[in-house]
């Protein structure tokens, strides 16, 4: 039974469930906690590291991209206690560089298409918006995953690189306004092992994921014992659909000594 779902994303970010809907999702899923954990962004709803609506426990997290050598990871951030400080500093110049480019890869696409989104780039907007956007246009052929594959994945013709921070540098700030700082999904990056290997300066990784397909679990049970880590786990939801994975109980009360 799945406790506590440490993976959430709402329409701050590119998620589709408003902050307010989390409680009602969460009941429905039997889940007690949720980390809600927006790509480059603190929700602004949330005033504490962790706070109760409707009877679920909601952390306050975050989603950063780093560059890692020759990949870029993204760390999870929980209890996020920072109203004015460096990580806040941060958010806004991303989310600043983040509205840039989506205005950027919008005109790209509707230039290469000869087509009008009816989309403005806005704090928040993302890759999967801009998808939808294209896959639901009645003058184009795309579906959502094609769009990426053959438009704005990061090979693509009309991609823009966005700036990202290093993993010393996110690693930090999120060290010093949040609780706990874990690896997430170790095993999307094309080194997963490299990527484990980033644990060695963690507390954290995420233990529990929906990869859709088998991974070597060996390769985290062997970081978390050889680096003293806590686990973490979520589903990733960009939508409605909670509990797929996550901490059961004990795990989650291990872990929330560090933020609460």
């Amino acid at each position: 039974m799945v406790y506590a779902d440490l993976h959430v994303h709402t329409t701050n970010s590119d998620g589709t469930m408003t902050i307010d809907e989390v409680p009602a999702a969460a009941e429905r899923a039997d889940v007690a906690v949720v980390a809600v954990t927006d790509h480059d962004r603190t929700h602004p709803a949330l005033d504490a590291p962790v706070v109760e609506r409707d009877g679920v426990t909601i952390v306050h997290g975050i989603e950063l991209r780093v560059e890692a050598g020759d990949q870029r990871v993204d760390l999870l951030g929980y209890g996020v206690d920072d109203a004015d400080g460096d990580l806040q500093a941060l958010v806004g110049h991303l989310q600043t560089d983040r509205e840039q480019r989506g205005a950027a890869i919008i005109a790209n696409v509707e230039d290469r298409l000869d087509v009008d989104l009816g989309l403005e780039s806005r704090p928040g907007l993302g890759r999967p918006h801009i998808a939808r956007a294209v896959a639901d246009h009645p003058d184009t052929d795309y579906e959502y995953g094609a769009v990426f594959e053959h438009l704005i994945g990061d090979d693509g013709p009309c991609f823009v690189p966005r700036d990202v921070p290093t993993f010393e540098e996110g690693r930090e700030l999120l060290s010093a306004a949040c609780g706990v700082v874990s690896l997430a999904h170790p095993f999307r990056y094309p080194d997963p092992e490299a990527a484990l290997e980033l644990c060695a300066d963690l507390p954290a990784v995420e233990r529990y994921y929906d990869y859709g397909h088998a991974v070597d679990t060996e390769l985290v049970e062997r970081a978390v014992e050889e680096h003293d880590l806590l686990v973490t786990g979520g589903s990733d939801a960009h939508d409605d659909d909670l509990g797929i994975t996550g901490l059961a109980e004990a795990e989650y009360d291990r872990l929330a000594e560090q933020f609460t």
